[in-house]
């Protein structure tokens, strides 16, 4: 794992005093008020609080670890804790897990969790859901509920990925009686419940008196949602807000660079994705996708559109996960040869639309890409359309695409973006006995297959994969807890507090 980079400017006490006086949009004036409130900027907002029909990793973002939890979860390191489940076991032919329930565990509407819960959140992600990542739960076969506290979940075959999926918004567990109004209301065990929703504009987080696990040290908590990256920078300069989640604009960065801020720059599991539908248009031809990986200089489009913060990565994978490799030299840039492919594919002067999602990086990195595609005879027409709302729908649900560009942030989501089912429509055919066999083999046979499936997506054009998007977040210099690496969906806030 990479070693991540923290500047903490040390401030004097006089200045912490001011600082904590001014901290929070929704104080009310007392420093023991201020203490216990944070306001966070983002700037991809939920379109509504189910994850599991909406897709997308704003709600799930601020919904997991926060509202909603699961049996197990991930630390920094990216290593899986015990969660709801206190302990767990797995039998010797690898098949059946059982889980320890932790007990006095209550649901913000004052129920008990008890193992029918477990059994109703997962059972409905294979019957219910329509979120795409449904999948990763297709491999369970049975769910046993012995007793209240005590699941056993039994799965078709040994699987070296289902565990560590139930870290993700597949494992988050439900009240039997608590998904009626999933878009409006979330109902969970974690440590905090949502107090009031906003759509488009803040989600605010009321910390509860009746968790399980420590209290967090903020009693409420704001997300408030911004358009773009300086609407967020200004905010946080006139303390409307205390914390930038992740920097949309890294050039930014350099103007917090005093007493009064910290920058903590980490790592994610963002792959930044120049997609392009391999199913139809002008990109179902595999030699006009190589002439895109061969025309875009993507070190040039991580120092010009991204200030150099990320990381080439030349894959769908991050280097926190096991079966990372380099795979930055399989395309290398090369404007003659993509000219070339260009002229055998015979789609010189061609236009294709090259559809962005409203968010800085994206619209930031289209420009770029743009005038590198049309030094090779390709051209795009730029078509922005708002996320998530229109880019959800027309581009990922409907597929009605040529070329895109988006941060997956989901972990270890290689074969979900790359089935054929998925927007981006690749032919997963030569694949999956690879991931079957690399699921049910050894830890060897695990990484050796899904290395395999990386460099085969590489080798087969897919897609660009641009560059790996890091975590940049600025805050006040007094806020403690900040998480320098993001290697779950969860923006986890019950470890933040004030120094």
């Amino acid at each position: 794992m990479k070693t991540p980079r923290m500047w903490v400017a040390g401030a004097a006490a006089a200045s912490l005093l001011l600082t904590a006086c001014s901290a929070g949009a929704s104080d009310s004036g007392s420093e023991a008020e201020e203490k216990d409130s944070m306001s966070i900027a983002f700037t991809a907002e939920p379109v509504n609080l189910d994850f599991t029909s909406t897709s997308g990793v704003a709600i799930p973002e601020a919904l997991m670890e926060n509202v909603y939890e699961s049996l197990v979860r991930l630390d920094e390191e990216g290593e899986i804790q015990p969660a709801l489940a206190e302990d767990w076991s797995l039998s010797e032919d690898r098949k059946t897990y059982t889980f320890d329930l932790r007990r006095n565990v209550t649901f913000s509407n004052g129920a008990d969790l008890t193992s029918e819960d477990v059994k109703f959140s997962y059972e409905r992600v294979q019957n219910d859901w329509k979120n795409a990542l449904k999948s990763k739960m297709d491999i369970v076969e049975s769910i046993e509920t012995p007793d209240e506290n005590t699941v056993e979940i039994e799965l078709e075959r040994p699987s070296n990925t289902w565990l560590f999926n139930l870290t993700s918004l597949v494992g988050a567990v439900f009240d039997t009686e608590g998904t009626t109004d999933l878009a409006n209301e979330a109902i969970g065990t974690g440590p905090f419940a949502i107090e009031e929703f906003t759509r488009g504009q803040s989600i605010d987080f009321a910390a509860r008196d009746d968790y399980w696990g420590e209290r967090p040290a903020l009693k409420t908590v704001e997300f408030k949602y911004f358009k773009d990256a300086v609407s967020a920078s200004n905010a946080l300069k006139s303390g409307e807000i205390d914390l930038v989640s992740n920097l949309q604009a890294p050039e930014l960065a350099g103007e917090f660079q005093s007493d009064d801020y910290q920058i903590v720059s980490g790592t994610t599991n963002g792959e930044v994705v120049l997609s392009m539908n391999n199913a139809e248009g002008i990109f179902k031809d595999k030699k006009a996708r190589e002439a895109v990986m061969h025309a875009v200089d993507r070190k040039a489009v991580l120092d010009t559109a991204w200030a150099g913060y990320g990381e080439l990565i030349g894959s769908m994978v991050p280097p926190t996960d096991p079966y990372y490799e380099d795979l930055t030299g399989v395309w290398e840039y090369d404007p003659k040869k993509a000219e070339k492919l260009v002229s055998e594919a015979g789609i010189k002067g061609e236009e294709f639309t090259f559809t962005v999602p409203n968010l800085p990086y994206a619209k930031a990195i289209s420009e770029i890409v743009s005038a590198q595609l049309e030094e090779v005879g390709l051209k795009a027409k730029i078509k922005t359309q708002e996320f998530p709302a229109v880019w959800l729908d027309k581009t990922f649900t409907e597929h009605d695409f040529d070329m895109s560009v988006i941060n997956h942030a989901e972990p270890r989501d290689i074969l979900t973006v790359f089935s054929h089912d998925y927007y981006i429509g690749y032919d997963d055919s030569s694949i999956k006995k690879i991931a079957k066999k690399a699921d049910t083999g050894t830890e060897e046979d695990y990484i050796s297959g899904m290395k395999e499936i990386a460099r085969t997506i590489t080798d087969d054009a897919a897609s660009d994969f641009l560059f790996l998007f890091p975590n940049l977040v600025i805050a006040k210099s007094d806020i403690a807890g900040i998480p320098a690496n993001r290697v779950s969906d969860a923006f986890r806030i019950a470890d933040l507090s004030w120094n």
